[in-house]
């Protein structure tokens, strides 16, 4: 055998070559084109690091809650309870990311970088004028919101400042989500998966440190939790305001744009409404139920919020096809290419489904076990993996509906998700969960039913509305 066969004989073939080398290209980043090339490839550059960012906040989530956990149920449900405020927030900061995500995606397309790079920077100053009511109440009035939300004697004595914390910092969650959703929206998804690992991993390695203390440091309990998040995030802010000033590979913002631009700046508030819109109606809803759970017992809102850290870990890759769906919808309208938007959506929301029926059967047969992971409370786990087994029914129409939700925002087309939300979560779901779990007394198991009952109806609900194409002629 020559010398020449042998090293054919033992490379690997040319297409596991080239898998690998897309791959290297998705992590580090590209200048692709995102409207001519390939839609395959397209969508293998854009989902891998978004799936990769979202897996890493989802790691975050559930090993946060981990060690939270070690503190006792009501550290738990204190998390839970905050993060029903905190939800609120969520639902303003993803709403005007989805609005930074479509115009900048738009602006990529048509190929205007400088205005896109303007879009982000008034983006900045809207996120932080948006998050500083949110800290001040956060700061001086911590205990009297978890009160109102049922919280128990410990949570308001000492659980109290772990609410104070993440309120008050929350101007970080806001520049963490916006800035991210200007570098998925012009193509730099490497840039805002590198920023969220590297904040994140902060997070992570302080954790264990501050709450239970390492040598000179005392420990802190759950108030250590939330200055390790805000620390974490702090960093990935510095790191995106010094790359996006420096030039990533497809958008820069220059130190002259740093100033009010009310037309650019109302475009991003308009867009943004009807994202913030479907966002709150969604996440109020969420508060409602925690609400009704609280009722039940403080097992239910501990059970439920550890299964909601499981379900984020798990939907995490899934949000990040579905952001790669935003991405191309945007930039190919842009460009043109309606058809070629659509095709991506089809492509994506299959690639969906697929992960998805594998996430079910995972729920499924070892709901108990994954509960167990961070938790020993039997009643708590007995809770959150009922809510896991129902969820695994639905979870193949779940795939798609977020899929769609997403073409609709890519279009900039936030108002017609916005109007489903209203109607399937608050006129729906909030009633149903309420009368199933207490005048039909099926407590804690009446709100997971009626959950399973209204999103697996608004997913074949959105995905209908999606396929009839009116998002195709928004203009933005």
């Amino acid at each position: 055998m020559t010398e020449s066969s042998t090293l054919s004989a033992s490379a690997p073939p040319a297409s596991a070559r080239s898998l690998w080398r897309e791959l290297v290209n998705a992590i580090r980043g590209t200048e692709a084109d995102y409207t001519r090339i390939g839609m395959r490839r397209a969508v293998f550059l854009l989902a891998v690091p978004m799936v990769l960012e979202l897996v890493m906040e989802a790691t975050f989530a559930v090993v946060d809650i981990y060690f939270v956990g070690k503190l006792g149920a009501s550290a738990v449900a204190t998390v839970g309870l905050t993060e029903t405020y905190l939800f609120l927030l969520y639902a303003i900061g993803i709403g005007l990311a989805t609005a930074v995500t479509a115009l900048v995606a738009r602006r990529v397309g048509e190929k205007r970088s400088a205005d896109a790079g303007l879009t982000a920077v008034q983006a900045i100053f809207i996120a932080l004028l948006v998050s500083l009511p949110f800290a001040l109440t956060g700061i001086f009035y911590a205990r009297e919101l978890l009160a109102l939300m049922g919280a128990d004697a410990w949570a308001l004595e000492e659980g109290y400042r772990y609410t104070q914390w993440m309120l008050g910092g929350n101007a970080v969650i806001m520049l963490l989500f916006v800035i991210n959703a200007v570098y998925r929206g012009a193509g730099d998804a490497a840039i805002a998966m590198r920023v969220l690992w590297i904040a994140n991993g902060i997070n992570m390695l302080l954790d264990p440190i501050l709450i239970f203390g390492l040598g000179p440091i005392p420990a802190m309990g759950i108030e250590g939790a939330a200055i390790a998040t805000n620390i974490g995030r702090s960093v990935g802010v510095a790191m995106q305001l010094w790359i996006l000033f420096r030039g990533g590979k497809h958008i820069r913002a220059f130190g002259s744009q740093l100033v009010w631009n009310s037309k650019v700046a109302l475009e991003i508030v308009r867009t943004a409404l009807g994202g913030i819109g479907q966002m709150i109606v969604a996440m109020t809803s969420w508060i409602f139920l925690m609400r009704i759970l609280a009722e039940v017992g403080n097992d239910a809102v501990a059970g439920a919020t550890i299964a909601v850290r499981i379900m984020m870990f798990t939907l995490m890759p899934a949000w990040g096809l579905s952001n790669a769906a935003a991405t191309l919808v945007g930039q190919n309208l842009g460009a043109g290419q309606p058809g070629r938007a659509e095709s991506s959506v089809w492509l994506i929301g299959l690639y969906n489904m697929i992960f998805l029926l594998g996430v079910s059967v995972a729920y499924f047969l070892y709901y108990e076990q994954l509960m167990g992971i961070f938790t020993a409370d039997a009643a708590v786990i007995a809770i959150g993996g009922e809510w896991l087994r129902i969820l695994s029914y639905s979870y193949f129409v779940y795939g798609w509906w977020m899929v769609s939700v997403q073409a609709f925002n890519g279009a900039g087309d936030t108002a017609t998700p916005t109007k489903i939300n209203l109607v399937f979560f608050w006129l729906i779901q909030i009633p149903l969960c309420w009368y199933l779990a207490v005048p039909l007394d099926w407590q804690h198991s009446g709100v997971f039913w009626g959950v399973f009952i209204t999103e697996t109806s608004v997913g074949l609900f959105t995905l209908w509305l999606f396929s009839r194409g009116s998002w195709k002629t928004r203009e933005i």
